[in-house]
């Protein structure tokens, strides 16, 4: 499974930044897009590896746990 999620970036002065709709939370910046988009991605990734420690703190004893690829 690939994920395709948006990036939205825009230059302040000599830094880039991107906002991603689909998790309003993370955000990037770099001097460079690519250095920016990057630094978004590794935000997403912080995200979920949070979300998914919560969840597994919560889930129940008896729960199946599935990876989707």
């Amino acid at each position: 499974m690939q994920l395709k999620i948006t990036a939205q970036v825009h230059r302040e002065g000599k830094w880039f930044v991107a906002f991603c709709p689909e998790f309003p939370e993370a955000n990037g910046q770099g001097e460079t897009v690519d250095e920016c988009i990057q630094s978004l991605r590794d935000a997403i990734d912080l995200l979920l590896e949070d979300r998914r420690e919560d969840a597994n703190r919560t889930m129940s004893k008896d729960a199946q746990v599935l990876e989707l690829a």
